[in-house]
């Protein structure tokens, strides 16, 4: 029986992942494929105290409930209906809301740490490592976090140092030798994302599913 392509996309925070994401979806939208991102996996907090949650590490794997995340891949591998959860940031747990999730014939699981969990990584087809250097990666997130999120550039360089940093290098970066591709500066390299597009459509054409 055959069962969808699973395409796992990560790097660092700032590398471009999101980008790639993006842009393979979009040359394959009139395809059947949905993106299955790993921030709204992040486990709910709801028994813990709230000024403990104040504290979570969103750059840990153990911040992750890849639990829930893997039993939802394996239920789309099914072609079983799926309802994702939704994290809220305000409280620092996961909202009562669920967005319900068809199955499609192409997943992509993105995320900073989906490569870092073998129970995942044995689950996809695929898995790319976005690759872009430190310096270009800080002032992509210091752009989006001051202007998209409020922060201020003292917040966001003092976070950056004491947990983005070395959470990337001891967790992140490792998971790169995983990876079946790399791909230097994320969803600039076009030629890598033409490639992995083309991959992607011989892999469906080999399952019949074009």
């Amino acid at each position: 029986m055959r069962k969808p392509v699973v395409i796992g996309v990560t790097g660092g925070s700032g590398s471009g992942k999101t980008s790639v994401t993006n842009a393979i979806y979009e040359s394959l939208k009139d395809l059947s494929i949905l993106v299955l991102e790993q921030d709204y996996y992040y486990k709910d907090q709801q028994n813990v105290p709230f000024e403990q949650r104040l504290k979570t590490n969103y750059d840990h794997p153990l911040a992750f409930d890849n639990d829930l995340l893997i039993n939802h891949i394996e239920k789309l591998l099914r072609y079983e209906a799926i309802d994702k959860p939704v994290y809220d940031y305000s409280i620092h747990t996961r909202s009562d809301k669920v967005i319900p999730v068809e199955p499609k014939e192409v997943i992509i699981l993105e995320g900073i740490l989906v490569l870092e969990d073998e129970r995942l990584r044995n689950l996809m087809d695929i898995k790319l490592y976005v690759d872009t250097d430190a310096d270009l990666r800080i002032i992509r997130r210091l752009e989006r976090d001051i202007r998209e999120r409020g922060r201020t550039f003292d917040s966001v360089i003092d976070q950056y140092l004491n947990v983005v940093r070395p959470m990337h290098n001891q967790f992140i970066e490792p998971t790169k030798r995983y990876a079946d591709i790399i791909i230097p500066e994320g969803g600039q390299n076009h030629v890598a994302i033409d490639l992995m597009v083309t991959k992607i459509q011989t892999i469906l054409e080999q399952k019949s599913f074009l």
